[in-house]
């Protein structure tokens, strides 16, 4: 399965939520989900399908799938990743895909959203603890601090966004310093910090150990 390269407008149809796959965009009149809340391909004029138990779970994945933008070997992965440590299953998921780097620049505001965030690291426009990372699944620990390299362009592009971002919140699990455009991970991401509070992860947790 190649990534999806089409309307990503179409996707955030197909679940019945926002997932900001656009960033700002999806909080203005723009967003199609308020405009034409309908699964794309479907007749206005027909009756929404009841889904099976199966269908309810493969939803809330597939949701949580395209929220942080990975695929269905990688997902997999970290569900076993999030299995095999302690604590909650479920939870341990969330925190995995919360600590990816493309996750964390996209929540400091230094992109306009988890794709684009993808691109700038791919790019190689950020460092870790002062070593350029272009892996975007890179997962953060406690105590990392993320910035932009020593190029001036890339101080450049991330001071535009920031101010283009300057009323975002930043998750309380990290500590945004924007006069340095610098990112230092305070604590592992808990439940509660996750954006998405109406993940059912229970679901995924039950669809996936079968």
């Amino acid at each position: 399965m190649a990534r999806y390269n089409g309307n990503v407008c179409r996707l955030c149809r197909r679940e019945g939520h926002k997932l900001f796959l656009k960033g700002r965009r999806c909080e203005t009149e723009k967003c199609s989900v308020d405009r034409r809340n309908v699964p794309p391909g479907s007749n206005l004029r027909s009756r929404p399908r009841r889904l099976s138990d199966y269908g309810v779970h493969l939803r809330e994945k597939q949701k949580v799938k395209r929220i942080y933008g990975v695929l269905e070997r990688q997902f997999l992965r970290y569900f076993k990743l999030a299995e095999r440590m302690k604590g909650n299953t479920g939870e341990n998921l969330l925190s995995i895909l919360e600590r990816r780097l493309d996750n964390v620049v996209d929540a400091a505001g230094f992109a306009t959203s988890r794709a684009h965030a993808r691109q700038l690291i791919n790019h190689g426009h950020f460092a870790v603890n002062g070593r350029k990372v272009d892996i975007a699944s890179y997962m953060v620990r406690a105590g990392d601090v993320v910035e932009p390299v020593t190029k001036d362009r890339s101080k450049k592009i991330v001071a535009e966004f920031l101010e283009l971002n300057n009323d975002k919140s930043v998750p309380n699990w990290i500590g945004l310093d924007r006069g340095d455009s610098k990112v230092t991970v305070n604590s592992l991401p808990k439940r509660e910090d996750v954006r998405f509070q109406d993940i059912q992860e229970q679901f995924i947790v039950e669809l996936c150990s079968k």
